[in-house]
């Protein structure tokens, strides 16, 4: 069984900041890509960002200069630092992660159950 439990969600002022994290546990050989994907009401769920293993990053240019992803492999934790945040980023955010369960094992995405981020004054 694998779980990703997220954190940091939460109300906050339109150019305020906040950050999310993710920790993956449970029984996992490896971890590939991790990542954060959100979804708006109405909308479709979209990439925020990702980070490989080896540290390499994506974003979208919505969200490029304002948010940083990183992973500490040690914790098997991801984190979303979200600065300058504006309204358009409200959304339940969703963490993501490709683990294998054993050497031979296939990845697998993983998701987290979401984590509601409300920007409004």
């Amino acid at each position: 069984q694998v779980q990703l439990v997220e954190s940091g969600g939460g109300l906050v002022q339109p150019g305020g900041s906040l950050r999310l994290s993710c920790a993956a546990s449970g029984s996992i050989f490896s971890i590939d890509a991790m990542g954060w994907y959100r979804q708006a009401p109405g909308k479709q769920r979209e990439l925020v960002a990702t980070v490989t293993s080896g540290g390499s990053t994506n974003y979208p240019d919505s969200v490029k200069g304002r948010f940083t992803v990183s992973r500490d492999n040690a914790k098997n934790t991801v984190y979303l630092q979200m600065n300058s945040l504006k309204p358009e980023d409200t959304a339940v955010y969703y963490c993501n992660a490709g683990i294998r369960r054993g050497l031979l094992s296939a990845r697998h995405d993983y998701w987290g159950q979401g984590t509601q981020v409300t920007v409004s004054s």
